[in-house]
């Protein structure tokens, strides 16, 4: 319960965009493009898990992009604290568990940087990106 607590506290509230799929996967990667941001991975977890055969239980479209604000993220934060890799790239997952209904989450960098004791990267997560993605 703890766990989900936190977890909850350092997300983002879920969009739910209505429309396809692979279009808002496309949105979303370019809505993060004009803010500085580009996807280092994108992890097609439906297709992962098909070829092991793990995905039994649903056939949602689900996918993580791997962001980087390499100006930011190399150097503003890698300066201030050295661990921080632990923490990049920031991960976004679109999934559509109902067709046509399509939840974007993310961590906010603002909230989850209080969990790193440096008061330099306090407060200094970028989540504009987030707010634009219905947009």
């Amino acid at each position: 319960m703890i766990i989900s607590n936190i977890y909850h506290v350092l997300l983002f509230p879920p969009k739910t965009i209505k429309g396809n799929f692979d279009q808002t996967v496309e949105r979303v990667t370019q809505v993060l493009k004009t803010e500085g941001f580009g996807i280092l991975t994108e992890i097609d977890l439906k297709a992962t898990l098909k070829r092991t055969r793990r995905w039994m239980l649903t056939h949602t479209n689900y996918k993580i992009l791997g962001a980087c604000n390499p100006p930011f993220a190399t150097y503003k934060a890698l300066q201030a604290e050295d661990r921080i890799g632990t923490m990049l790239p920031c991960n976004i997952i679109v999934q559509e568990k109902i067709t046509g209904q399509i939840r974007v989450s993310a961590i906010n960098p603002a909230t989850s940087g209080m969990l790193i004791k440096n008061l330099e990267l306090r407060g200094s997560g970028r989540g504009n990106w987030y707010l634009n993605c219905q947009k």
